[in-house]
């Protein structure tokens, strides 16, 4: 991970190159609409202020919780006792991303979501929110934080979610097995370069014209920059855009020319 001297570096040049939020200057006619319906939009989802409550009352609770936690490139699992409010604080994604991600699966409406990383649940309800009739696959791989997702999604009353346990080499490949493509894929799990780029991959072979990728943290680490370049030049990708905290990947056949944009958001 970067330090926040870095990033803050980053982000300066993020701000100085990126493209007017409003779309001024754009000529993709997709993202900028896009960029005026979703970027832009601002309206607030009823959901969103019981998803808050439920937020607060996370990073107000001190309960302490067993977490499992796998160290890089290695099987070893420590196990460790950590309050419910620190790992609210240090993995929920702030109101304005979790408005964000609701928004963009509500405009593109896709057959299914997967998220890889779930958490404590927050940013799966924004998800799900999005999409009542449609099915919301997220994946844990710590068991109790997975326990405390599931009575967030209890008490917000939320059905169409289905999580899923376990470590993603193995959980990805059964959950893809039983779809025949993937809508919108979140993906916020391990921050790797090695595991990024095979979550990649293996999600692309269940994707179509229609499919949207959301790489969280793309800006990160160097390893995260380095796979977000990565994917970026793959020939299936015909559009990105780059939000500084997440970048979108789509593969619209319309685009005969591979398009970058970095946008202000």
């Amino acid at each position: 991970m970067y330090s926040t001297l870095t990033l803050i570096k980053k982000y300066v040049q993020y701000y100085t190159k990126a493209s007017n939020g409003k779309g001024h200057g754009v000529h993709s006619p997709f993202v900028y609409q896009f960029i005026r319906e979703v970027l832009l939009n601002k309206k607030e989802h009823p959901a969103t202020i019981e998803i808050e409550q439920t937020r607060a009352s996370l990073l107000s609770n001190k309960n302490e919780i067993e977490v499992w936690d796998r160290g890089a490139g290695s099987r070893q699992i420590d196990k460790k006792f950590r309050p419910i409010q620190k790992i609210a604080s240090s993995s929920l994604k702030p109101k304005k991303y979790g408005q964000l991600l609701h928004r963009i699966v509500a405009y593109f409406n896709p057959a299914n979501v997967i998220e890889m990383g779930t958490s404590l649940g927050i940013t799966t309800c924004y998800l799900a929110s999005a999409i009542h009739n449609k099915p919301v696959i997220t994946m844990e791989g710590a068991p109790t934080i997975a326990a405390i997702a599931r009575q967030q999604f209890e008490t917000l009353g939320i059905k169409n979610i289905q999580i899923i346990e376990g470590d993603f080499d193995t959980t990805l490949e059964t959950v893809l097995s039983k779809l025949e493509q993937v809508g919108i894929a979140y993906i916020d799990g391990n921050h790797k370069y090695i595991p990024t780029i095979q979550y990649f991959h293996d999600l692309l072979a269940k994707s179509n014209e229609e499919s949207v990728f959301i790489f969280d943290d793309i800006h990160w680490s160097e390893e995260m920059e380095k796979a977000w370049e990565q994917i970026k030049s793959h020939p299936s990708v015909t559009v990105t855009i780059d939000l500084f905290y997440i970048g979108l990947v789509f593969f619209r056949k319309e685009n005969k020319e591979k398009e970058h944009f970095i946008i202000r958001y």
